[in-house]
């Protein structure tokens, strides 16, 4: 006896799912892109922090070649202090190039001194330690601490991930919204193969069900196409960033590493479960209303 096909209850295609389709993947195309973003930026916060911790620059605007190595005698003799190294002539006008040009500043005009200090991140208050030991030595100094910038770096960085995570939050509602509307417009058009389907004694959740399949597997498939588009634009990044040679400063500097693989794959599955919960809410609030 041939086995006879079964005939869904809901539609196959539906041309209007279409553009609910193309906006779910865009919302997940954007989502993901923030929360890569939001990671990025905590991993770029975190490694900036790491390397200048510890660090100083010591400004001798008085001495010369022979005050600054003697400073440095000094300094190295401070408990805590790891490194310390004298900016010859061409680091420092490598260091004022941006401002001033290849050319640098006329050798008329007198330059401080600057000895950059390498310490224990541990040890507290080195700052003003140095500058005491200079003072005392009869040597006029200004130490900067790399540290109290890092400090202000990380307070931005960490507003940047915050709202990057709520604008992950933003769309992530926004395509529950959206997804909701859409179903409830979906059950409104097939209003009558739900009569039927409740004259045949068919109970709302078997309903409600018959709506959640067919979203889950459109949140997924939307969800797939967001998150291959992007990992294509955080590929194009990387690619741009690598071909120019250069590291982007602080900004977030995408990677694709295990995490960041991770967010892509669970991207998906999100936009599954968000579409698969939004069509049974309102479903079963419909049919309880009766429509």
């Amino acid at each position: 006896m041939p086995r006879v096909k079964e005939t869904p209850l809901l539609p196959v295609e539906d041309v209007r799912e279409a553009a609910l389709f193309f906006v779910v993947g865009a919302l997940c195309f954007l989502a993901a892109l923030a929360a890569l973003s939001a990671k990025s930026t905590y991993g770029a916060a975190k490694s900036w922090t790491a390397e200048v911790q510890g660090e100083l620059t010591v400004s001798l605007p008085d001495a010369d070649r022979r005050g600054a190595d003697d400073a440095a005698k000094i300094i190295r003799q401070i408990e805590g202090v790891r490194d310390v190294r004298v900016f010859s002539k061409n680091e420092i006008d490598a260091l004022l190039e941006p401002n001033f040009g290849s050319r640098g500043l006329p050798d008329s005009l007198p330059l401080p001194q600057l000895v950059a200090v390498k310490a224990d991140p541990n040890v507290t208050d080195m700052g003003p330690t140095i500058a005491r030991k200079l003072t005392e030595a009869g040597i006029a100094s200004a130490v900067d601490e790399h540290a109290d910038w890092a400090g202000d770096v990380r307070r931005v960085l960490a507003i940047a991930r915050m709202t990057a995570m709520i604008a992950v939050a933003l769309l992530v509602s926004t395509a529950v919204a959206v997804i909701a509307f859409a179903t409830h417009a979906a059950l409104l058009a097939r209003r009558d193969i739900v009569d039927v389907l409740h004259l045949a004694g068919a109970r709302d959740r078997f309903i409600a069900g018959l709506f959640e399949r067919r979203f889950w597997i459109l949140g997924l498939r939307a969800g797939s196409v967001g998150a291959l588009m992007a990992l294509g634009a955080a590929a194009l990044m990387i690619f741009t960033v690598q071909a120019h040679g250069g590291r982007s400063g602080l900004l977030p500097e995408l990677s694709l590493d295990f995490f960041d693989l991770v967010i892509l794959v669970i991207t998906p599955v999100i936009a599954g479960f968000a579409a698969r919960l939004a069509a049974r809410i309102t479903v079963i609030r419909a049919l309880k209303g009766v429509m």
